[in-house]
């Protein structure tokens, strides 16, 4: 999530839109209300794939998946990912 300090540009629309399909896909766990959505990575890397609006090949989804994860909009945690701020993103 690019902050207004952030000197990088924005994440390209196709990977925001990345995003916005794979918080429609999280689901929440049942460990309390402090838990956040999550989605297993290799789920999220499916959903990417088949997803026919979006056309992606295996390298784009990793490489959105890789921006999403540097720029904080997931974090990891054995291999599933979580969204940082699910109030402000989702």
């Amino acid at each position: 999530m690019a902050r207004v300090t952030d000197p990088r540009p924005p994440l390209p629309e196709w990977i925001l839109e990345c995003y916005d399909r794979l918080c429609t896909q999280a689901c929440q766990p049942d460990a309390g209300e402090d838990s956040v959505p999550l989605i297993d990575y290799d789920n999220a890397v499916d959903v990417l794939i088949s997803d026919a609006e979006l056309a992606l090949e295996q390298r784009d989804v990793e490489y959105a998946l890789t921006r999403l994860l540097e720029r904080g909009y997931f974090y990891e945690v054995e291999d599933e990912l979580r969204v940082t701020s699910p109030e402000e993103q989702c």
